[in-house]
This record gives C-alpha cells, sequence and structure tokens, in this order.
C-alpha cells in the first residue's frame, strides 16, 4: 500500500505511536526535524500509559497517518462541549515539511464538522515561535488565554527554563 491513510489508532499502535511521538519531540533524533522540543524539555513526550489512556476516552481519538504501512504521523483530538481540543500533532522528524501536518490538520477540521464543534482549541508553548506560525498561516489565532505547564509531573517531560502554554482557536463552523 503506497496511499497515504489516516485513520483511528487502536490499542496495538500504542507502542509504534509512543516510538513517534517522543522521536519528533524529544531527544536526538527530535533534532533532524523542525518540530523538536529538545531545548526546552528533558525526559519523555508520552508513554504507553497515557496513550492507552487517550485511547480509552470515549470523547477522544489519535488518528494516525501511514504509508506503505509505515506510521508517519499521529494528531490527538478530543471533543470537549461545542469544541475540539487537538493536541500531539506529530510527524516523523524524517518525512517532516512533505504535507503529512497539513493532512492532519485537515482530517482534525473534518471531523470537527462531523462532531459538530464550532472550534478547534489547543495550547502552545509560545518559545516555540515557529510552530505557533505554522499554525496561525492554518488559520489559528491566540486567544490570550494562557494556561501552566505541569512543572513536576515526567509524564510531561521535565523543563529546562520557566514555561507555560497559549491557547490558539479556529472557527470551522
Amino acid at each position: 500500500m503506497n496511499n497515504p491513510s489516516i485513520s483511528p489508532a487502536t490499542e496495538g499502535d500504542v507502542s509504534i505511536l509512543n516510538q513517534l511521538v517522543n522521536s519528533a519531540y524529544r531527544g536526538d533524533s527530535s533534532r533532524r526535524g523542525w518540530t523538536t522540543e529538545a531545548d526546552l524539555l528533558g525526559g519523555i513526550r508520552t508513554d504507553d500509559e497515557s496513550l492507552k489512556a487517550m485511547l480509552d476516552n470515549p470523547l477522544a481519538t489519535i488518528l494516525t497517518y501511514r504509508m506503505a504501512d509505515q506510521l508517519l504521523g499521529c494528531v490527538y483530538l478530543e471533543k470537549k462541549g461545542d469544541s475540539l481540543y487537538l493536541g500531539m500533532l506529530t510527524v516523523s522528524p524524517d518525512a517532516q515539511a512533505g504535507g503529512i501536518g497539513k493532512q492532519l490538520m485537515a482530517a482534525a477540521e473534518e471531523m470537527a464538522r462531523d462532531w459538530q464543534c464550532r472550534t478547534i482549541t489547543m495550547t502552545v508553548i509560545p518559545q516555540r515561535t515557529e510552530l505557533v506560525a505554522w499554525y496561525e498561516r492554518r488559520g489559528y489565532s491566540a486567544t490570550g488565554e494562557t494556561k501552566p505547564f505541569p512543572m513536576d509531573d515526567p509524564r510531561f517531560g521535565m523543563p529546562k527554563v520557566p514555561l507555560s502554554f497559549i491557547v490558539l482557536e479556529k472557527s470551522v463552523s
């Protein structure tokens, strides 16, 4: 199968999702792509237990992007009232800048409309200026709301500098 496919993850995908997400966000492998957080955070980005909990949430899904049976990307989506929360958008460092992120974002917007959501929201570390700009080019804008970063929870990584989140939002209705 050489055509790309986007489909919901299953529990059987947990291990490979864990490898993909951590390779794109943390450690030396993440430095091959432009989405690395390695200079801001140490430790891991996620683990099998957290991914299983995401998949067990009846209001959530993780969409996967595969080509030739290889997992190259994913995105976490959770319905929260009339909004869809988007998180953990991930593309393999070796496949970045090839349009996979754009395709996953388009699938997320389609899912938001299917779930009758009015908006998509996300939280982003503001120091990730290139990432914030990427989302802004796709129609997202800062709401002015900020949220604290979990500073002593190793499940999210260990901050190397003081961190917080900004909230970005896009209307999809």
